[in-house]
């Protein structure tokens, strides 16, 4: 894959220029210059009110409906919203139910309480340290250290690498009782595995005038120290209902979920072949899966092509009232059928879209829903031209560039041409004359075909050359047609073979007799 680095006198030595402040083409060299707005919803062209109502949404928990042809910002405005939101606040677990397994609750825990669980998680695993930190007897039993010639080595060599040693690191002999041996004044229990090799030591040791239980656990090519205050922490942890993670606090607040299936949507609860049968199968609780209206609590649930979703309007509808979920399973051959997690909360601000000619198939009570608590806006298609506009639009095509980040740079006359066809484009689409298309998709895709030209042609910036050739090949198989073969009926006629025309083909005999039935049957 090429590569591009931008040149290093790019940022170095041309003048940089604030977009807010008013770019003036004849005062630029290229748009490397351009300093682009750390604030994602001012990266945002031309879309105005949607952007105003995009900060009130963010601000006062308010749902927003966008309406508009595609490639206007739509998407763009869904993810600025959500980086104006709060990171979230609270940690969903799913707790097993000792009483009814099939019914898990949850557990909703605030940042603070999330902090002190997991500081009381890190004490209960003790310490890590290295062979050389622990009693000598310890690091023998653990096969660390050599007995006769002191040498220190990985626990998985059994016998001494020293040259001249070669014999077995650690004295597997037990004591009278096969369970525990003694060093001294030191008795310590171990747990050897089927190999031999110790796990696990148990000894005690003084501490502050008494005697106090420490285990020392191998893990690695380390020793894990467990002390008196570690192994009570992990006593009372083991006392707690087991639970699993469903929503961690450091998620992400933008949710996308544009042709989410059913199970993806609204969260399932995996099958087990063991039906969750203890000892054998994994518990219900362990198999509860989230669903987009659950991952998007706190944040944007993102929901483009609103229509496509169908039936799942309803519980869309019915999350944004309740702000509670329940997580069930979805397939009525598994065993994650019989389990359901009620009150899984969903609180979530809903941006949704879709097109004009969709909003017909959109259910009436949650469009109501939205109305009632955000904003309905429908986007523009096309600015007019003037010096603020014609800033925004050059800001618009360094962000695609440094967003691209394989392309080059785009010099004056680059910058130039692609104003001069995002006009064309606003006549074309929007009758528009003086004006600048918002339908910026296509115009990002000019760009970097325009910048790939550069790149395969070794060029240091894309220029009003690349920008020509790019919007020659960018033309549609219908322009395409209709410049080689003045319409697309005289190219059909043309391409038709002699056999399709002679009509001796069977199959072309059936489409030329497709309103006869009988006689194409016959």
């Amino acid at each position: 894959m090429i590569q591009i680095t931008h040149r290093k006198n790019d940022k170095d030595e041309l003048p940089r220029i604030i977009a807010s402040k008013g770019i003036r083409l004849d005062e630029i060299e290229n748009t490397s210059q351009i300093e682009l707005p750390g604030d994602p919803l001012k990266r945002v062209i031309g879309q105005d009110e949607a952007v105003e109502l995009a900060r009130i949404a963010a601000r006062q928990k308010r749902h927003l409906f966008l309406v508009g042809p595609p490639g206007t910002g739509k998407s763009m405005i869904a993810q600025a919203l959500s980086l104006h939101l709060p990171r979230p606040k609270e940690e969903v677990y799913i707790v097993h139910n000792p009483e009814n397994p099939e019914r898990p609750m949850v557990e909703v825990k605030g940042m603070h309480e999330v902090e002190a669980i997991r500081e009381q998680r890190s004490r209960a695993q003790g310490k890590l340290v290295s062979a050389v930190e622990v009693p000598l007897e310890i690091a023998e039993k653990l096969g660390f250290r050599c007995k006769y010639c002191k040498t220190y080595s990985p626990p998985d060599v059994p016998v001494c690498p020293r040259p001249g040693c070669g014999k077995p690191k650690a004295d597997r002999d037990r004591g009278s009782d096969g369970r525990f041996i003694s060093f001294g004044n030191i008795k310590m229990a171990f747990n050897p595995t089927k190999s031999g090799k110790q796990e696990r030591v148990t000894t005690t040791r003084k501490k502050e005038g008494g005697e106090e239980v420490v285990i020392y656990e191998r893990e690695g090519d380390g020793i894990r120290e467990l002390d008196q205050k570690a192994l009570e922490k992990r006593k009372e942890l083991k006392r707690e209902s087991p639970k699993k993670t469903l929503l961690p606090l450091n998620r992400n607040p933008f949710v996308l979920a544009t042709g989410a299936s059913e199970t993806e949507f609204l969260g399932d609860v995996r099958h087990d072949p063991y039906g969750g049968h203890r000892g054998l199968g994994t518990p219900p609780y362990e198999r509860v899966v989230a669903g987009s209206v659950h991952e998007a609590h706190e944040g944007v649930l993102f929901v483009d092509e609103l229509p496509h979703m169908g039936s799942l309007q309803r519980h869309i509808l019915t999350a944004m009232q309740e702000k509670i979920f329940p997580i069930t399973g979805r397939n009525p051959q598994s065993a994650g059928a019989s389990v359901r997690v009620d009150d899984v909360p969903c609180n979530f601000i809903m941006v949704a879209a879709c097109n004009i000619q969709d909003l017909g198939s959109i259910l009436s009570p949650l469009r109501s829903r939205i109305i009632g608590e955000g904003y309905e806006v429908l986007v523009d298609t096309f600015i007019e031209v003037d010096d603020h506009t014609t800033s925004l639009m050059t800001q618009y095509i360094a962000q695609e560039i440094e967003i691209d980040g394989r392309i080059p740079h785009a010099d004056r006359s680059a910058i130039r041409e692609i104003l001069e066809d995002s006009k064309r484009r606003a006549k074309v689409f929007d009758g528009k004359d003086k004006a600048y298309t918002l339908r910026l998709r296509e115009l990002g895709g000019l760009i970097r075909t325009s910048g790939d030209l550069a790149v395969m042609n070794d060029d240091p910036y894309i220029t009003a050359a690349h920008i020509k050739e790019s919007i020659r090949r960018a033309l549609t198989i219908e322009e395409q047609i209709e410049l080689k073969y003045g319409s697309y009926y005289k190219a059909l006629g043309r391409d038709i073979t002699s056999s399709q025309k002679s009509g001796t083909s069977p199959y072309n005999y059936w489409n030329r007799h497709l309103h006869d039935d009988k006689k194409g049957y016959d």
